[in-house]
């Protein structure tokens, strides 16, 4: 058995809010199996890595014992999550929540240990529900606490609608946690204010109030928006072996190690050692880079295609659209300026040309994009760089 204060410490982190370390620490020590939820809303059926940093983290709860529950929002996603949005979400009809509700539970089972698991769609006691039963749990919260909502507030403050159901929202979700008594929640960041609406709700039906976890959101493939299949910067679940990798090769280098903290079991020794090296350009971010796509790869997909998946990288995808001629750039330095690059071997007339190609996303080594004008960037013999579409440049190295 693990002792409360192992399982505390690994459980928190990477935590972004806990609430709080010595209400879980208490519950662990009565030595019984938790209740950990997460609610998820089957908005579109397939999971993407941004899905992958919670349901990891409810893995580690079960691996210490604890039991965890799955809540399908298939009626909730009849309403919409306004969490984070500037309007009002599309309410999704009974039977698209239905059908993404049984893809999402599938994928899921890719990280989750289904054993431990226990799935309810929360249709189940919400379709139940009368109109006084509404109104009841509705007067258990007030406008004025709904309003500290950051959207709330701020479309209030602008004048923008807001629609009663959106109000409701928070209470349907905080009434999963009274079913299921629920003794922890996690989820990602931007449902903080939810999980906290469910601890009061929770008091008020005189049961404990839930541990709240979340999580850091992850950024997507273009490096700035959060990971989502509407911004087409997602990696999912179900990608073949070879995209998921190559797609993990295309993330800005800055997103190397957050990757790594919140999507692999890589130590953090090894992390901070990775980081290091990277900074003081001892390093290619790339092969880097390699690593963490191969484990990622392998964690979906097994050694085999992981293996399969670079093998295809090494020889085929850094290749790809790329002409077998081109001009080289012959180089005698262990690292070099981007932008003395771009300027003084490539042909680009100025260093503000150089800046604004690299911060519209022109510039790529490999198949990396380069979206940092200040980088300095450790080259080999073979890699190559490429300015838009029809420009390449074959590094030649003799440092």
């Amino acid at each position: 058995m693990v002792s409360p204060e192992k399982q505390l410490l690994e459980l928190k982190r990477n935590a972004v809010s806990f609430v709080s370390e010595s209400e879980l620490l208490e519950r662990l020590k009565e030595g019984k199996p938790l209740r950990v939820k997460l609610g998820v809303d089957p908005s579109r059926p397939d999971l993407h890595l941004g899905h992958a940093v919670v349901l990891r983290k409810l893995r580690q709860f079960q691996d210490y014992g604890h039991q965890v529950v799955l809540i399908i929002g298939d009626f909730t996603a009849r309403i919409g999550d306004p969490s984070g949005r500037s309007k009002t979400r599309p309410m999704l009809s009974r039977e698209e929540a239905r059908e993404n509700a049984i893809t999402y539970s599938r994928q899921a089972f890719k990280i989750l240990d289904k054993e431990k698991t226990e799935i309810r769609f929360n249709s189940e006691w919400h379709d139940r529900l009368n109109f006084e039963d509404v109104i009841r749990l509705a007067a258990k919260y007030t406008v004025a606490r709904m309003l500290e909502r950051h959207d709330f507030n701020k479309r209030y403050n602008n004048n923008e609608p807001i629609s009663v159901a959106e109000f409701l929202y928070p209470l349907a979700q905080a009434y999963d946690s009274v079913v299921v008594k629920a003794d922890v929640e996690i989820g990602g960041d931007d449902q903080y204010f939810n999980f906290i609406v469910a601890r009061k709700i929770q008091e008020e039906y005189g049961l404990r109030a839930q541990i709240v976890l979340t999580f850091p959101l992850i950024e997507g493939t273009d490096g700035n928006l959060k990971m989502s299949k509407s911004y087409d910067n997602y990696i999912g679940f179900e990608d073949p072996p070879v995209d998921m990798y190559g797609k993990i090769m295309s993330i800005p280098d800055k997103l190397i190690v957050k990757y790594m903290k919140l999507l692999t079991d890589i130590p953090e020794a090894e992390i901070a050692e990775y980081e290091k090296q990277m900074e003081n350009r001892a390093v290619n971010p790339r092969d880097i880079k390699m690593k963490l796509a191969y484990d990622i790869t392998h964690q979906f997909h097994g050694r085999e295609k992981a293996d399969e998946a670079q093998d295809y990288f090494v020889k085929v995808f850094r290749k790809k659209d790329i002409p077998e001629e081109m001009p080289e750039i012959v180089l005698n330095c262990d690292n070099i300026d981007i932008v003395e690059l771009l300027t003084k071997f490539a042909g680009i007339s100025s260093r503000s040309e150089a800046r604004r190609l690299i911060q519209q996303g022109g510039v790529k080594i490999n198949n990396s994009v380069i979206d940092d004008m200040h980088a300095k960037l450790r080259l080999s013999d073979g890699d190559v760089l490429r300015i838009g579409k029809r420009r390449f440049f074959r590094i030649k190295n003799k440092s």
